[in-house]
């Protein structure tokens, strides 16, 4: 995310001061800064890893190459890129590492938006494609419902095999 805040309006840098943790927000909180985001950007990019890649890479290097590869194409000659609680190897841009930068950087939060309102609205696009596990409520959040189509239907294309967690494990998934 890189922010022009020669472009907003008075009105716009208001809402934006709302910024923070996009788990802090409402649905429709997030869903409101969304376009104050997009406005507020001279670059953002969102990069989308799917399943199956993520069970083989494994969840944080598949993260970790989405943001590198995000950073990249945001990133402009000089640019200090802010990365929320660690660094990344071989960036080629000077970074700096934010321990909880989501609630301390701007840039973060909004990034945080972004990814949080994209995933969001994937997993209800899809969720009449998989009606059992209930995604345009829980958007796949391990909700007592989602544990109980899963136990009901097993998991769905969209289920993260490799994903450890103490609800798969309750329910004695075989991977």
């Amino acid at each position: 995310m890189l922010f022009d805040i020669e472009r907003l309006t008075l009105s716009d840098r208001r809402a934006l001061a709302r910024l923070n943790d996009s788990k802090q927000h409402t649905e429709a909180a997030r869903e409101e800064l969304y376009p104050l985001v997009l406005r507020a950007a001279a670059k953002s990019s969102i990069v989308v890893r799917c399943v199956r890649g993520i069970d083989s890479r494994g969840l944080h290097v598949s993260n970790l190459a989405g943001l590198k590869a995000a950073l990249e194409r945001v990133a402009c000659e000089d640019t200090l890129c802010l990365v929320d609680g660690f660094r990344l190897k071989n960036l080629g841009h000077e970074q700096m590492a934010i321990v909880d930068g989501d609630t301390k950087s701007a840039a973060i939060a909004a990034a945080s938006i972004l990814a949080k309102v994209t995933r969001d609205r994937y997993m209800r696009r899809v969720a009449d494609r998989h009606p059992e596990w209930d995604f345009h409520t829980n958007v796949g959040y391990s909700t007592p419902e989602h544990r109980a189509a899963i136990r009901t239907h097993g998991v769905s294309p969209l289920h993260r095999l490799s994903f450890a967690s103490i609800a798969y494990q309750q329910l004695a998934l075989d991977g």
